[in-house]
């Protein structure tokens, strides 16, 4: 179906603008969508403002998730597969100009929006650049990467779903927001193990090559355990029964302990259908939390 649209898109634009559009990732944009939009319903449920909505969408999704995206790829000038993108086309030659203009116009938006949401993408902006952008790269930095990843992915997107609301953060939101966190460390390194190859030919030193592939998934599954630590204490903190969470680390631990007792014999194709696995464990995360979270 992905590459039918592909087709369709060069057809239809040509190949070079199709380029464009492909390497800002919109696969990814609906699982972005789903865990920003997160924070706003764990915050107003239904009675969240449309109008704020829509717009920290373009800005926290469209803007900063696609213009993060484009500019990792201006600078990988990645071969194979990457995340949300098989068989990418050669990055086009104002990729970088083209994300650069996009993270601006997130920043300077963003703060039409309340301040928690302002303060929250701003962090994302900059920590995007950080982490693409020789000569700080942090992405090529062991144990940096995993942070950078943690903060902005898992922890500050729900939070500024919540933030557009303009509602003030509570303790329960801040713990969850903070197992988003430890959830994400726990995706990140499945991200990683099936582009070893072309990260280490690249001279960079990410988590997964540091640790190995075994111990990557070892500190996996300690994370995701942590992150549901995290959630169950979001929910006592706000009354609820965090026993419906065991459904999400069933899923997660489900997916990543048979991975990891077998990892010496997954191909690089397999690694990657696991990265996927997670994506979907992650989705029944998101709903086990809203579920379990939404407010009365």
């Amino acid at each position: 179906m992905a590459y039918r649209l592909r087709s369709a898109c060069e057809r239809i634009a040509g190949p070079e603008l199709t380029a464009y559009l492909l390497h800002l990732r919109p696969m990814e944009w609906p699982i972005m969508s789903a865990h920003f939009l997160l924070g706003a319903l764990l915050a107003a449920g239904w009675r969240t403002p449309p109008g704020a909505a829509l717009l920290g969408w373009v800005v926290f999704v469209a803007l900063l998730n696609g213009g993060t995206l484009a500019i990792n790829s201006a600078f990988d000038q990645d071969e194979g597969d990457i995340g949300y993108l098989k068989a990418p086309p050669r990055p086009p030659k104002y990729l970088l100009h083209l994300s650069a203009a996009m993270l601006a116009l997130s920043l300077v938006l963003g703060f039409l929006l309340p301040p928690v949401f302002a303060w929250s993408n701003a962090a994302c902006v900059a920590m995007s650049v950080l982490y693409s952008v020789p000569p700080v790269r942090l992405k090529a930095r062991a144990g940096w990467d995993l942070l950078i990843n943690c903060v902005g992915f898992g922890a500050l997107a729900p939070l500024a779903g919540w933030g557009l609301t303009g509602l003030p953060v509570t303790p329960g939101m801040r713990s969850v927001a903070i197992g988003f966190g430890f959830l994400f460390g726990a995706l990140y390194p499945a991200t990683q193990l099936y582009q070893i190859d072309e990260d280490r030919a690249r001279g960079d030193r990410t988590l997964a090559i540091v640790l190995g592939e075994g111990p990557s998934l070892g500190f996996a599954a300690g994370l995701a355990v942590a992150a549901h630590l995290w959630f169950a204490w979001g929910a006592l903190q706000t009354g609820r029964n965090p026993l419906p969470l065991l459904i999400s680390g069933v899923a997660w631990l489900g997916v990543l302990l048979p991975w990891w007792a077998q990892w010496r014999t997954y191909t690089q194709a397999r690694h990657e259908a696991g990265m996927y696995r997670c994506l979907t464990a992650w989705a029944i995360t998101d709903v086990s939390v809203l579920l379990l979270l939404w407010p009365r």
